[in-house]
């Protein structure tokens, strides 16, 4: 695993230094946290045919997510976070918690899995939480493999989700 996440941090590192690269993944990252994009744009898609119904859904499973990755997941690992050798170009929280899974990658591939839910948008959706979830990468706030696990999560917890409130349980 160390190699892999050294392989893509080293790839990663092309791109480090590169205003544009870095102003899209610290501002990817940034709009992630507390998964503010996701709640935003399911705002947004609730607006719409979508109803009211798909943006409860949504905020409650990003919640149940957090509450599952950020609380009881993380406790059962210590995996230490990847040290910046640089200073960073922006301004960026730096959690606490362990590495180890990416909680923006699980929020954002099961944010991804919801706001694509009877919508013609699942390209852009997927297109986002990858760029979210690898900002993390970017960063260095995450390793590769924290972000892989985290976006599986996500994805498994999207179809769970999708299973247990198909939408139209309301109608």
């Amino acid at each position: 695993m160390d190699h892999f996440d050294d392989l893509v941090d080293r790839g990663f590192g092309t791109l480090r230094g590169n205003a544009t690269a870095d102003r899209l993944f610290y501002t990817a990252s940034e709009l992630g946290d507390w998964s503010l994009i996701w709640h935003l744009l399911g705002v947004a898609r609730g607006l719409g045919p979508a109803g009211i119904e798909s943006t409860v859904r949504q905020s409650v499973a990003l919640g149940a997510e957090s509450a599952l990755v950020n609380g009881a997941i993380k406790s059962l690992f210590r995996r230490r976070r990847p040290v910046p050798d640089v200073e960073r170009p922006h301004r960026l929280r730096t959690p606490l918690t362990s590495s180890f899974p990416s909680g923006h990658a699980s929020s954002a591939f099961l944010a991804a899995g919801l706001l694509s839910d009877r919508s013609r948008l699942e390209p852009v959706y997927y297109a986002l939480a990858v760029i979210v979830a690898s900002s993390r990468i970017h960063v260095r706030i995450h390793h590769a493999s924290d972000v892989v696990a985290g976006a599986a999560l996500g994805a498994v917890l999207a179809r769970a989700a999708r299973r247990s409130w198909p939408l139209g349980r309301w109608a």
